[in-house]
């Protein structure tokens, strides 16, 4: 369903369960950025009704996975971290499009989030496979039909508001792109790293 050109070695949970702590701050500060980029896009496209309501619902439901993943911290007796950088999204980031219009530049957003949405839902499927913390194999099951559904909805608005040949085509090379550089990640206890 997601047609990533590359899937995660599940081996890279052996990574993550060497320090759960990081992972789970990272994902914290993952849902908190996803959020913004809802809200981002709310802010510039105001105008677009049918849009701003969607994105609403995604950008509470990512406050409400940052409440979730901030509360098995606390309940496993960890911190929340500063915030991480993620260098695989900034990496993403360098593929959107500068030039074109204001409409050109929201579809190329939105295939943006749905391709990080995307590699979040794989990793959080490996997870939920393969972690040895039955809490959070179900934790990261159930996140990983968010995800999914937050995948779909974008890559279902980039298509209602382009023209759909144009965005399935931008799509491929936004699939191309991003398996050219997961390549260098899934060496480190981080979701996207």
């Amino acid at each position: 369903m997601l047609g990533l050109k590359l899937k995660t070695d599940p081996k890279w949970v052996n990574i993550v369960e060497t320090n759960i702590e990081e992972i789970l701050t990272d994902h914290a500060w993952c849902e908190q950025k996803a959020a913004t980029n809802a809200i981002t896009m709310i802010t510039h496209n105001s105008e677009m009704e049918e849009l701003v309501t969607e994105l609403l619902i995604i950008a509470r439901e990512e406050l409400e996975h940052l409440q979730m993943v901030h509360n098995l911290i606390k309940r496993k007796g960890y911190e929340l971290g500063r915030e991480r950088k993620d260098n695989y999204v900034n990496e993403l980031f360098k593929f959107l499009k500068k030039d074109g219009s204001r409409l050109q530049a929201l579809i190329d957003r939105l295939l943006f989030s749905a391709m990080i949405e995307a590699r979040s839902c794989e990793r959080f499927k490996v997870l939920s496979e393969n972690i040895k913390d039955e809490e959070l194999s179900t934790f990261y099951r159930d996140l990983m039909i968010s995800e999914a559904g937050h995948y779909t909805t974008f890559l279902g608005l980039a298509r209602k508001h382009g023209n759909e040949a144009e965005v399935n085509k931008r799509w491929k090379e936004w699939i191309e792109y991003e398996g050219s550089i997961i390549t260098k990640y899934g060496t480190q206890e981080t979701i996207h790293g």
